[in-house]
């Protein structure tokens, strides 16, 4: 018996005994990915842009972070902060508030600032840890220029909010089912016709696409608005914006051209 017969017998013995391991696979980025291309065959990734390039080349360079688990990477931060800088954008709506972390900075550039995030009562539900629910919010729920909403977005009345924002942030639960949940209510109520909208987690890291959450996203906003999408390079974030931009072709191993120079300052919280 060769050695990847032998590898397939162990696992098929540990899968009879433990029949929920064959979700690892059917959830795998890699079976995901194959479920992409069958409907896009011809979509194989987004075009990239510069983070700079969103506001007039002029990039916000100071950002603030826990760095701890589930933190956006700091240019996905950059990223909105970026973009809350622009002139054209004075209000701000995000699903998923985690700690605050993408609120807190955007609300340095823009005072109309609208979070939804789970209850305490619907974390506990789901059984989850009190310490980490306790967490939600605790940067940005002292900033009077932060509205905190709860909801679950599943039944969540976001007509009722009569309201139609200029920069979104989707980074609520990014299985493919509630991206394209949470991104068809986006699109259906809260956008006016020069709205940008951003997602979080598009892409594992900077350079591996995450094809679940990629295929929620193209379900979600239909077909005619596809040419609308990008990737801002150096992050885990989609982008739409109706801006014309200079993009590039999106290269997972591409050889990097620029670096990066960051100042690290620590200040107790």
């Amino acid at each position: 018996m060769t050695a990847k017969f032998q590898k397939l017998f162990s696992f098929l013995k540990i899968v009879l005994k433990r029949p929920a391991l064959i979700n690892l696979i059917n959830d795998s980025n890699i079976v995901y990915e194959e479920r992409f291309k069958q409907k896009y065959s011809n979509f194989t990734s987004l075009p990239q842009i510069e983070i700079k390039d969103l506001n007039g080349g002029n990039a916000v360079e100071e950002v603030e972070s826990f760095l701890l688990d589930g933190s956006s990477l700091i240019t996905d931060l950059q990223l909105l902060a970026t973009l809350a800088n622009r002139e054209s954008v004075q209000t701000y709506f995000e699903i998923g508030t985690w700690r605050g972390e993408s609120v807190h900075n955007v609300a340095k550039f823009t005072k109309d600032c609208t979070t939804l995030n789970l209850s305490a009562k619907e974390m506990e539900k789901l059984g989850w840890e009190k310490k980490y629910a306790q967490q939600h919010g605790i940067l940005s729920e002292g900033n009077p220029r932060i509205i905190h909403l709860t909801g679950n977005t599943r039944n969540f009345d976001f007509k009722g909010l009569q309201k139609k924002y200029d920069l979104i942030f989707i980074d609520g639960d990014h299985s493919y089912d509630m991206v394209v949940s949470d991104t068809k209510n986006v699109f259906a109520h809260l956008l006016h016709e020069n709205s940008i909208v951003v997602w979080h987690d598009y892409a594992y890291s900077a350079q591996k696409i995450r094809f679940e959450v990629f295929k929620g996203i193209l379900d979600g906003i239909g077909a005619e608005n596809h040419r609308y999408l990008y990737h801002p390079k150096n992050t885990m974030c989609a982008v739409f914006t109706k801006d014309k931009l200079a993009a590039t072709v999106f290269d997972a191993l591409e050889i990097p051209s620029k670096i990066f120079e960051i100042n690290i300052k620590q200040k107790n919280f």
